[in-house]
Formats: structure tokens, C-alpha cells, sequence
């Protein structure tokens, strides 16, 4: 791995506790002190100690990554399933607004949410969870994005596989492998997807289990980061697991549910791999773009390693078979 990649500093380096803190404050909230930072690496976030009042946290974004219009039209989005009582965890308002800044930064301020990860170890849970992405579906098809990304081959595979390349990412070894293997799958995906031509809807985009906290009241989701315009399935996909019998049948518990809410067109269950091989290309691009950012080669010292590429260049062949097979369900 080249070591220029890195840089000394970085601009989340200014988050201080007194920066935070103050920025905070700059609300009308009073701190007490109490600072705590949460899981998070494309942002930073953090749970702040309120006096005489129970903590909040104050999410601060990646400067640069999105637009204000782009973060506001997420924020808008939350506040849009709030209102129709689905369980999300929307930014709070102050004097009408949820985005307020700190220069270099953006930052939003949210109640603090308790929870567990769902397993969806049952059919009730998978059932209860489809109907949840359900009803957020069909508040996302009422409208559209104008700020957001959409999921495409163009954007998630094309892109990560010229930034790969133009920066000296792939092994020499595996440089012509991985052109060989990444080319052939982005002409099949493009293939593919032309001839689905699927419907598209605002999307979370990242729905996962870590993105989902389970209460005695259901599931609900505390991030809309990555909101998208995107096929229904991409909100479906990623939440089963297990042999492809096992993921059939999850994801028929989960439809169960969801078209309870809002309608599913099954023949969207054949972009499930170009989803998922989608996913992996933009997987390893995105950790090469952030490398510069001392989190990553901290929570990640194993990429750059030719293991990781190894098994890059080994995961997209088994895609590109996986992409002739049955579909689910």
C-alpha cells in the first residue's frame, strides 16, 4: 500500500470536545460536559451529556460528501415517515431547522434512541419488519428525490473500478484479473439491468440490520444517510442471510408483510445479485476513498493487504456466476 495515500492531518481532526461541545451549544442547549463518541466512519457522531436533561446526539457530516440540499432532502424524507407515525428517528427542529453548521462542518442534533439489533431469527419478526419497509415505501413513492443519489452500474460499479485503477489500488499481480473480471461484470450488469427497466422509489439504501434498532415496539431506523432513489428490493436484499433456501424463505415471510402496505413487483427479486456485486465494488472503492482518514486504517488494517484483493478478484468471479442463477423465491 502506498503510504502517500495518506495525509497528516484530516478535517475531522477539529472535533475537539471543546469544538463539539460548542457547536452544540450553538442550538440553545447547555452541555455538561459528558462526551461519548458512537460507531460511525463516514461521519462522526456523538452522545452529548445535557444538563438537567437526558443526552442527545449530534451527528456532524463528512464535509464535502453531501450538499446542504442533498442532506436537507434526507432530513425532510425522515420527518416525512414521522409524520405519517412510522418509527424513525428524525432529526430534532430548532426555530424550524434540523441542519445547522460549524464551519468546515454541517451537523444535525437527534434524540437519543435506545434499542437492540433485530436478529429476525422468526417469521413474526420478518413479517413485522417487512411491513415496517412497507409502509416506508409507500411514503417514498408519493414523491421524488431531486437531491439524492440513484443506485446504477454507471455509479457504483464503473466509478469504483476507474477510481481502483487510476489510483494504483489493485496488486500488480491481480491488475489484470481484476480489469478482465470487473470489466466483463459491468457489461453484464448494464445488460441486465437495461432489460429490467425497474421501477424506482425513495429508498433508506442502506437498510441493514446495523442500520435498524429493535424496541418492544417494533423496529424502527435511526439513519437515513444514504437515502436513494433506487428498485424496492434494494430495502429487502440485505436483510437475509443463510443458504439460498433459507434466503427465499425469509424474504417471502419479509414480502408477506411488506405488500400488507404497498405492492412488490417479484420479478425485481433478479437484480439481488447485480445488487450484491454492486455493493462489493462500491464497497472496496469507498474504503480506498476514505483511506486518508485516520479511522479507516484503524477500524480496516487488513485492506490494501493482497489477502483483501485476493479475495476481491475471487468474490466477483463467484458473482458473476451467481448472476446466472435462479432468482429467489
Amino acid at each position: 500500500m502506498n503510504d502517500s495515500r495518506r495525509i497528516n492531518s484530516h478535517p475531522f481532526d477539529q472535533l475537539t470536545p471543546d469544538f463539539v461541545t460548542s457547536a452544540v451549544e450553538s442550538t440553545g442547549f447547555v452541555t455538561d460536559g459528558r462526551l461519548l463518541a458512537l460507531n460511525s466512519y463516514e461521519n462522526r457522531v456523538y452522545q452529548v451529556g445535557i444538563e438537567d436533561s437526558i443526552p442527545i446526539v449530534a451527528k456532524f457530516y463528512r464535509p464535502g460528501r453531501w450538499s446542504r440540499a442533498a442532506i436537507e432532502e434526507e432530513h425532510a424524507f425522515a420527518w416525512e415517515l414521522a409524520n405519517a407515525e412510522i418509527p424513525v428517528v428524525a432529526p430534532s427542529k430548532f426555530n424550524g431547522l434540523t441542519l445547522h453548521e460549524s464551519a468546515p462542518f454541517l451537523f444535525a442534533l437527534y434524540p437519543r434512541q435506545g434499542g437492540r439489533w433485530p436478529e429476525l431469527q422468526s417469521t413474526q419478526d420478518r413479517e413485522w419488519m417487512g411491513r415496517f419497509i412497507g409502509r416506508i415505501h409507500a411514503i417514498g413513492r408519493r414523491s421524488r428525490f431531486q437531491q439524492r443519489v440513484r443506485i446504477d452500474v454507471d455509479t457504483w460499479a464503473t466509478a469504483s473500478r476507474e477510481y481502483l485503477l487510476d489510483y494504483g489500488w489493485i496488486p500488480d499481480h491481480l491488475l489484470d484479473a481484476y480489469e478482465s473480471i470487473s470489466e466483463e461484470l459491468i457489461e453484464r450488469m448494464e445488460q441486465d439491468w437495461a432489460l429490467m427497466n425497474a421501477s424506482s422509489l425513495r429508498l433508506h439504501g442502506d437498510c441493514h440490520l446495523g442500520n435498524v434498532l429493535w424496541t418492544d415496539t417494533g423496529p424502527h431506523f435511526v439513519d437515513f444517510d444514504d437515502c436513494m432513489t433506487g428498485p424496492a428490493v434494494q430495502d429487502l436484499w440485505m436483510l437475509v442471510s443463510g443458504a439460498p433456501t433459507e434466503r427465499a424463505q425469509q424474504l417471502n415471510e419479509m414480502l408477506d408483510g411488506y405488500t400488507q402496505f404497498a405492492s412488490f413487483d417479484r420479478s425485481e427479486l433478479a437484480l439481488i445479485e447485480i445488487l450484491r456485486t454492486l455493493r462489493l465494488m462500491h464497497y472496496a472503492a469507498w474504503l480506498a476513498r476514505r483511506w486518508e482518514d485516520p479511522a479507516f486504517p484503524m477500524a480496516f488494517p487488513w485492506f490494501g493487504e493482497n489477502k483483501f484483493w485476493e479475495q476481491h478478484v475471487l468474490d466477483l468471479r463467484e458473482q458473476m456466476a451467481a448472476l446466472d442463477e435462479d432468482v429467489l423465491g
